[in-house]
């Protein structure tokens, strides 16, 4: 007799909807192949470039904050499609937030990449649910991440301006 194993709760399927693993695959190269906020952000207030060792992505993300807010978002980088793609997305989902709207933002999103499957329904990560699918491949949620812990050291304030790698 077999019997299901159990799952963890709250985990992603790692079937992952035909449909949503197709839209997965769209997003990330139009982000990659046409970035959004790329280039330098020359009156930046907070910045910090970071890198993957494991596979050489390297990224360096930029924020205006003015009054509280994120008021612009640029990075610049090398890498594979995912971190590149994952970046772009980051810098046009956190303008308009504060820097804590930003970290809660990037840690639903770390879940989710991690198997936190009720995170699929929550339209505060809007497109970035299409991400989703990289939880099938571990070794590339580093690459996901990349922008995203960049994003986590700025709004922690341990980076305001400085340099990480």
């Amino acid at each position: 007799m077999n019997e299901a194993r159990p799952q963890a709760p709250g985990a992603i399927d790692r079937e992952i909807p035909s449909s949503l693993n197709q839209l997965y695959q769209e997003v990330i190269l139009d982000h990659y192949r046409k970035p959004r906020n790329k280039g330098r952000l020359d009156d930046a207030t907070h910045a910090i470039t970071m890198n993957n060792p494991l596979c050489g992505d390297v990224i360096e993300l930029m924020l205006r904050v003015e009054d509280g807010s994120i008021e612009d978002a640029r990075f610049l980088g090398r890498g594979c499609s995912i971190s590149q793609a994952s970046v772009s997305m980051l810098t046009a989902r956190v303008l308009g937030r504060s820097l804590e709207e930003a970290n809660d933002l990037s840690r639903k999103f770390t879940s989710l990449l991690h198997g936190e499957g009720a995170l699929l329904a929550d339209d505060d990560l809007g497109d970035l649910r299409t991400l989703a699918g990289v939880s099938k491949f571990p070794v590339r949620i580093k690459c996901a991440l990349l922008g995203w812990n960049c994003l986590e050291e700025l709004a922690d304030g341990t980076n305001a301006g400085g340099d990480a790698g």
